[in-house]
């Protein structure tokens, strides 16, 4: 089976993409995309996306960690996979798609950055110092003094395997405090079971945490090892966000053709 994909990535995070519209891709499995995805036998991502046609929205997009299973929200995805979608003729400021959370909206701007609107959140769980909620996927949240002295893997690994969370997994965030408004994030996350450059939902739920505004409008500017992002969001209450907006580049890097032989 012939795969022609495109390459995208979104602060370091970086994605296989392919145009599922004529359903050609229905049938791949798991150890194809887990072999796709392989940096050493493969095309090389943190994940794979499909971009499949429904009806009432310009796509849907399917998501799969690098392990090959089926995953979650994927906010960086999402950005990477509107530019995609611009990049195949559809040039329009403002984008509907369809995501295993639901519906999500995409604006492209001209400053080169993607706004996708994420899920509302509504309930914060608490860990001892540590936060606990889902931004589109579940994730651990935990502030740090100095995130260079932490071994994101060691340390990530460790909460991602515990016993309450081994069954389904979480994605683990360490969080720094900059300033009023600025944070720095690291993550490591389930599926690629390694810590990645940045994490989109994972940069989002951090973000939520870190609110400098008690009530009212918030941005936080993150940076990750891959880039910076931006996250708005409106805090309504304790545990209570909405018109919650993922803001960062998504790039193009490049596009082939390569033999499936694993199935």
């Amino acid at each position: 089976m012939i795969i022609e994909f495109s390459k995208y990535q979104g602060c370091g995070n970086d994605f296989i993409i392919l145009d599922n519209r004529t359903n050609y891709f229905d049938n791949l499995i798991q150890k194809d995309i887990e072999w796709l995805c392989n940096r050493r036998f493969g095309v090389g991502a943190d994940g794979l996306m499909l971009l499949n046609k429904k009806e009432g929205v310009d796509f849907e997009m399917k998501y799969f960690n690098a392990d090959g299973s089926e995953s979650t929200m994927c906010g960086n995805g999402g950005r990477c996979i509107i530019q995609y979608y611009y990049n195949l003729g559809f040039h329009k400021l403002n984008y509907q798609f369809w995501a295993v959370d639901g519906m999500h909206e995409a604006e492209i701007n001209g400053d080169d950055n993607i706004r996708l609107k994420m899920k509302n959140v509504s309930q914060i769980y608490y860990q001892d110092r540590d936060s606990i909620l889902d931004t589109g996927s579940p994730h651990y949240v935990k502030q740090v003094n100095t995130l260079d002295d932490i071994d994101v893997t060691e340390l990530g690994r460790a909460i991602r395997n515990s016993k309450e969370f081994k069954e389904k997994g979480i994605n683990v965030n360490f969080v720094e405090i900059m300033d009023d408004d600025s944070i720095f994030v690291r993550t490591y996350e389930r599926g690629v079971e390694a810590e990645t450059l940045s994490c989109g939902t994972g940069v989002t739920a951090a973000a939520l945490i870190s609110a400098h505004n008690e009530r009212g409008f918030n941005r936080v500017e993150v940076n990750t090892l891959g880039g910076r992002l931006s996250v708005e969001f409106n805090k309504c209450g304790d545990a209570e966000f909405n018109d919650i907006w993922l803001i960062g580049p998504a790039k193009f890097v490049f596009k082939g053709e390569v033999e499936i032989k694993t199935t």
